[in-house]
């Protein structure tokens, strides 16, 4: 019985280890899509970060008519391809609502914190939207967070602060007309793109990342131009439209519908806080981008800024493959015990 029973296990033990290698694979190019696409959407929000300050040096200040464009091309995009599917809709219209507020006005509070404080300050307290993340998918999406995740996020967090202390050192750090309230807009602001990160994580898991977009192109696009009637009118019409102005605001509008289309994909793999970290190098792109294409100098401290972050997102990245290991290696234990139990008693 033995001799006949022995190449069964062997070939069982060969199969979940073929399977096991296949899984390994899985994870390392499931970590490595998660760490570039974080750098993409970093790239594309400093992308939009250049944008705005391009149109704040022309005197243009209307935030919420850049982000109306940008929601307006994700509800005519996506809500063609929704038309087109006839899908059965899985979610709730007004959690697409709420998201698109909670989205636009998050949008909204961090630019026009440009206009009371510091942009050293802004990007200090941008960084609350991290513990926020953390707390509210503990909460609500029940994710776990070990030590050496935590650990991936606070040596993140320290190549940001690196970033300020260059800044002061440099002597780049300027005040504001209002330091206090641009300090509160920009925490409150922060809170919001966590609830917003969070919850668009929930409904990319639960629901069709077409029907996603679609409501919120479309409740952000109705939510914006009410806001644009009301708040920015004067802006608009003080605008002298020529290619100059119109240009960034086009531009805009396509990397804001890249980054919003492809977030549903970090989010569904590596989850909102993956994404909230990948963001926090988007300062040290803008800096790249001051060296290459605008010859500026900068301060050493932001080599080694950027490396720090670099080094967090992959410990961070690498906890999440070693918990997904435990699953796999208690499954494999378990089927083992199973086999062995299998196995006739051969000792009579």
């Amino acid at each position: 019985m033995s001799t006949v029973d022995s190449p069964k296990i062997s070939a069982s033990s060969a199969i979940m280890a073929m399977g096991f290698d296949f899984n390994e694979m899985n994870k390392t190019k499931k970590t490595l899509i998660g760490l570039g696409l974080g750098q993409i959407l970093s790239l594309l929000c400093t992308s939009n970060a250049f944008t705005s300050s391009e149109l704040a040096r022309k005197g243009i200040n209307a935030p919420t008519s850049q982000t109306f464009l940008s929601y307006t091309l994700l509800a005519v995009v996506y809500g063609g391809i929704m038309l087109y599917r006839r899908p059965t809709i899985k979610g709730k219209w007004y959690h697409y609502f709420l998201l698109a507020l909670v989205d636009v006005e998050g949008n909204f509070l961090v630019v026009k914190a440009n206009q009371y404080t510091s942009i050293t300050s802004i990007m200090l307290l941008d960084c609350w939207a991290i513990p926020c993340v953390l707390v509210l998918t503990w909460m609500f999406l029940k994710t776990k967070y070990r030590l050496m995740k935590i650990s991936g996020v606070l040596i993140c967090i320290a190549g940001v602060v690196m970033v300020l202390f260059s800044d002061v050192h440099a002597g780049s750090r300027a005040g504001g007309s209002n330091p206090v309230k641009g300090d509160f807009l920009v925490l409150a602001g922060a809170t919001l793109y966590a609830v917003s990160n969070t919850t668009e994580e929930f409904l990319v898991k639960n629901a069709d990342t077409v029907e996603l977009m679609t409501f919120m192109g479309l409740f952000g696009a109705i939510i914006s131009a009410i806001q644009v009637a009301i708040f920015e009118q004067g802006e608009l019409k003080a605008i002298h439209w020529s290619a100059d102005a119109v240009f960034p605001f086009l531009r805009f509008a396509i990397t804001m519908f890249l980054f919003y289309s492809l977030l549903p994909i970090l989010l569904r793999t590596n989850g909102s806080t993956m994404f909230t970290l990948s963001l926090l190098t988007s300062d040290m792109w803008a800096v790249l981008i001051r060296i290459f294409a605008y010859h500026e100098k900068v301060d050493w401290l932001y080599y080694l800024a950027f490396a720090t972050t670099a080094i967090g997102l992959i410990i961070y990245s690498m906890k999440e493959k070693d918990e997904e290991e435990e699953r796999e290696e208690q499954r494999k234990k378990l089927l083992d015990e199973e086999e062995g139990q299998s196995l006739p008693d051969t000792s009579l």
